[in-house]
């Protein structure tokens, strides 16, 4: 968890084609307060795809 007063903190990406949980992140909770989408490489696709936040 973030220390006080730091407003980054840690995040996974979950691929939204196979649920593969293979991104790890960091995002600025003051600036985006909603859920990150992203695309990147999913290995087990074999191909970009679009990640999302996962809670």
């Amino acid at each position: 968890m973030a220390k006080k007063g730091e407003a980054r903190q840690r995040i996974t990406l979950k691929c939204t084609v196979c649920g593969n949980e293979s991104k790890r992140t960091e995002k600025n909770k003051r600036n985006t307060p909603e859920r990150l989408e992203l695309n990147k490489f999913c290995p087990k696709c074999r191909q970009s795809t679009p990640h999302k936040e996962q809670k």
